[in-house]
């Protein structure tokens, strides 16, 4: 920096940062390739043969910049050269028009007539589209694909998906373009889920991100903050009014000045009571994404102040949007652990995107080191989702990182050092392309499993396995811990063996049976890769049910980051859901999902406060001991443990079943840490556990009616 020069302020910074991605070369919104392109058209004076080529380049272009008509036009043209000169890329231009003319369905039924059934499968009467010639054209042109070339199940699935959106049955396609209808499930009459976004006033329409559900400024409801893949557009910061609807503070609270962010996560670094957020930037963006990550201090949730460079975390900046607080030495103080994307093994002869993970030790100041390579956690592999967790019970926490490419267990030995036992505990798998990660206790027997997305599938592998044909897609891993150091992949078992191509992922449980249940956020930067979200009902430990049908969650726009949260204060959790592609052309509105399940379970609310080990209590286990009329269960709770690429609240939202009686609350604070034991707890209360007190506090917890 020049010497009496001005420090730009973040929102300068950032859209500094904005401009010259899309001024320049980055695939996903730079300008510079189309603008060549152009060039190149205009100067040719060949033939169709050399034109068609750089017209189907340029008509993708202005597709994914969000030019829809133009792209059409343009490509209409080329179609009409095509078709003329029977040129050999007759088919795919095709399959590039159709698929510009199901983006323009998108955008005039789901986008510009936007309401809760929209792009939600089985289709409900809001779902269908009112203006149809553009889906109309779609399967047209798709349906001219599969006269050619039957063997597409890409277009196969495609035709049946616009004419479900055309408020038509599959069953009446020709037997060799039809996927049965009962593959896309029937209509509830009453979904599960009912998304009531709009009229909450969180339905603000963007890019890919991530999503933070907290109470930010502790009266007592929970607010949700936002980001965006897209680098010129704001993190967003809704503030619950108390009434089932959010006032956006994005202004006020500094919020907008923090431009792009495929992800964030919060954590109280601080040790201040309330929840501070991290950033994380440039995903999938190679070295176009080495910019700085922020770090941003919640003043009570007021303000969030970008405090990055003074805690040491602005350089070097590597692009990465995965990440994870917990205290990994035991000092009380929250760390960061950041999963970068290394190219390292992927372009090892050309050395490329040297970009480590990173271990930030917190000094407990709110000064951060890194420390990753003395501890040996710098994967040096493309990561795309962390997960902590204490998974061999020895009292502090270890790393799962996600990659593409083989994954790692890092387990922490307590004295500042990890070990990679992926290969020997079993879950190097899925190998390849991995996303998303979580701890959690599937099965309730005490011991930390281990989620992990599988993200390599596609809508022609959906169509496949649809038609009981042979597919390629792969599946997540479900590595249930054996207790011995080993886990084993019951992921088949379970009945999770299907191709679901998951991006963001959380869990929860939906139905308050105290069994915790999957949310998936499928798809991937494909326009065409239209597929529905997937709910997971998690049957007793026994299995999942996919009941996405019954559930109303069967969105068809991208999913990203996901909160499972009780809004408003009924018991049972919600959902927030931040939609939205990848490319600038694929925006879409926040879900907000009310639980509408039966009233007929019991729930409590746990806040833990860490006084010896971090306020967070990230790392503590709790066990819930019921009665019930059935007979006694436990329950299985680890503090901190999120999805990867999901943002719920820091607080324990438990449903408790049939449960006549709270028996017996246990604690086990991390690192070594005291075991507390509480008796006869309230049922259907939201209690506060402070480390170290006799007792506990029981709050109010508030209500409302979306």
């Amino acid at each position: 920096m020049v010497p009496g020069a001005s420090v730009p302020t973040p929102a300068e910074e950032f859209r500094r940062i904005g401009d010259e991605l899309f001024a320049g070369a980055c695939p996903q919104y730079g300008r510079a390739p189309r603008l060549e392109l152009e060039a190149k058209l205009s100067a040719l004076a060949g033939t169709d043969e050399q034109r068609v080529p750089l017209q189907l380049e340029l008509a993708n272009e202005f597709l994914e910049a969000g030019e829809v008509r133009r792209s059409i036009e343009l490509l209409e043209d080329t179609l009409a050269r095509s078709t003329a000169s029977g040129d050999a890329h007759l088919q795919r231009t095709e399959r590039e028009l159709a698929r510009a003319w199901l983006r323009e369905a998108e955008n005039q039924n789901c986008i510009e007539r936007h309401n809760a059934d929209c792009c939600i499968l089985p289709a409900r009467a809001g779902a269908l589209h009112t203006v149809r010639h553009p889906a109309q054209q779609a399967r047209s042109l798709y349906r001219a694909v599969l006269a050619t070339s039957p063997e597409n199940l890409g277009a196969r699935w495609l035709v049946n998906l616009t004419t479900l959106l055309l408020g038509e049955s599959p069953d009446d396609l020709p037997e060799d373009q039809r996927i049965p209808a009962r593959v896309f499930g029937e209509v509830a009459d009453e979904p599960l889920f009912r998304d009531v976004a709009v009229q909450a006033g969180v339905d603000a329409s963007s890019l890919a991100g991530g999503v933070a559900v907290e109470d930010f400024d502790g009266d007592g409801w929970l607010d949700v903050l936002t980001s965006t893949s897209d680098p010129r557009g704001s993190l967003r910061y809704f503030h619950s009014r108390g009434d089932g609807t959010f006032e956006d503070r994005s202004e006020s609270s500094g919020a907008s000045e923090q431009l792009g962010g495929l992800n964030l996560i919060a954590g109280d670094y601080d040790e201040d009571g309330d929840q501070d957020i991290v950033v994380l930037r440039g995903g999938w963006l190679l070295d176009y994404g080495r910019i700085r990550r922020s770090l941003l201090r919640n003043e009570g949730g007021e303000r969030f102040r970008d405090v990055t460079r003074a805690a040491g975390l602005a350089e070097p900046a590597f692009p990465s949007q995965a990440a994870t607080f917990g205290d990994f030495d035991g000092d009380g103080s929250l760390d960061l652990y950041v999963g970068n994307e290394s190219r390292v093994e992927i372009e090892e002869s050309r050395g490329l995107g040297d970009n480590p993970s990173q271990l930030f030790r917190n000094d407990g100041s709110g000064v951060f080191t890194d420390v990753a390579s003395q501890a040996g956690v710098r994967n040096d592999r493309y990561a795309k989702g962390v997960a902590a967790g204490d998974y061999d019970e020895d009292g502090d926490l270890d790393l799962y990182v996600s990659n593409i490419g083989f994954n790692r267990l890092y387990r922490n030995d307590g004295n500042g050092r990890f070990a990679d036992v992926a290969a020997e505990a079993g879950v190097l798998e899925p190998s390849g392309r991995s996303f998303a990660c979580w701890f959690f206790d599937y099965d309730e027997d005490g011991r930390l499993d281990l989620w992990v997305n599988a993200y390599s599938a596609s809508i022609a592998d959906l169509a496949a396995e649809a038609l009981s044909l042979p597919h390629k897609g792969a599946s997540s891993c479900l590595h249930r811990n054996l207790g011995d150091g080993r886990f084993e992949d019951v992921a088949a078992r379970v009945g999770l063996d299907h191709p679901w191509l998951a991006m963001g992922a959380n869990f929860g449980d939906a139905d308050g049976d105290g069994w915790q249940d999957v949310y998936l956020g499928t798809g991937d930067p494909l326009l065409q890769s239209l597929m529905p979200n997937v709910y997971l009902h998690n049957l007793g430990g026994e299995r999942f049910a996919d009941e996405t049908a019954a559930s109303g969650l069967g969105h068809l726009q991208k999913g990203h980051g996901i909160g499972f949260a009780d809004f408003d204060g009924d018991g049972d959790q919600d959902i927030f859901h931040k939609m939205g592609g990848f490319v600038p052309v694929d925006v879409y509105a926040n879900g907000l999902f009310e639980n509408r399940s039966p009233r007929d379970h019991h729930w409590l609310v746990l806040s833990l406060v860490g006084t010896r080990t971090n306020r967070d209590a990230v790392g503590a286990r709790v066990e819930v001991h019921l009665q019930a009329e059935s007979g006694t269960r436990v329950l299985h709770r680890a503090m901190g443990s999120v999805s990867s690429f999901g943002g719920s609240p820091h607080r324990l939202e438990i449903g408790l079943g049939q449960a006549q009686r709270v028996m017996r609350i246990e604690v086990r604070w991390p690192n070594g840490g005291e075991t507390q034991v509480f008796e006869d707890a309230p049922l259907d209360a939201w209690l506060r556990i402070v480390e170290g007190a006799q007792e506990f506090e029981r709050l109010e917890l508030k209500t409302y009616r979306f």
